[in-house]
């Protein structure tokens, strides 16, 4: 009898250890999100500017060789943020007024930044023990993340994820600066619901 594969393990990871991790990391990005691999070398310097934010904290999942297979990490957003600014244009330009978008959903929130599982890895909940291992004791009232659309696409497994979990949409076909894809940002209450 063949026994099991070794499940992956999930830990929580300091910025020290993003650092020491961050090629690995970066692979789970560009991995997942389908990016060439350039893009991980333009990642870096950001990724370790996050890292010393507000509120930081991220979690991996570790595959049976010890190597990052999963990552999620965030922070407290707020104003001066280049994605708070972003979002609050996105929001005004639809007409939400800033005395309404600032208290309904960009006040006291905690920004989901990435969360990713390699694509060999997926299928298994992983993204969700992610999630919900990110989002543990947050002090915030919500989460916020943006994703990219899905388009005429039938929604891929983050999107399944975030619908099941609760997010709705707070803005949808919204461009970044700097990016033409369009993409939507999501929210939620916290708590999460219990598993």
């Amino acid at each position: 009898m063949t026994a099991a594969p070794p499940r992956p393990r999930l830990v929580a990871l300091t910025a020290a250890d993003l650092a020491e991790r961050l090629g690995e990391a970066l692979d789970v990005y560009v991995s997942a999100m389908g990016y060439p691999p350039s893009t991980a070398r333009q990642r870096r310097a950001l990724w370790l500017e996050h890292a010393r934010r507000p509120g930081w904290r991220a979690v991996g999942w570790l595959g049976p060789a010890g190597i990052l297979i999963g990552i999620g990490y965030g922070y407290t957003g707020g104003p001066g943020q280049w994605w708070f600014e972003e979002v609050r244009r996105g929001l005004a330009a639809r007409g939400m007024s800033r005395s309404h978008l600032e208290p309904d959903w960009l006040g006291d929130y905690f920004e989901l930044t990435e969360l990713h599982v390699r694509p060999d890895a997926q299928g298994s909940r992983l993204g969700e023990g992610l999630l919900r291992a990110l989002l543990q004791d947050v002090p915030h009232r919500r989460v916020l993340l943006s994703t990219p659309e899905y388009g005429h696409r039938q929604p891929g497994r983050a999107w399944r994820l975030y619908r099941r979990l609760g997010f709705s949409d707070v803005l949808r076909d919204h461009r970044f600066t700097g990016d033409t894809r369009p993409f939507a940002v999501l929210g939620r209450e916290l708590p999460l619901p219990p598993a």
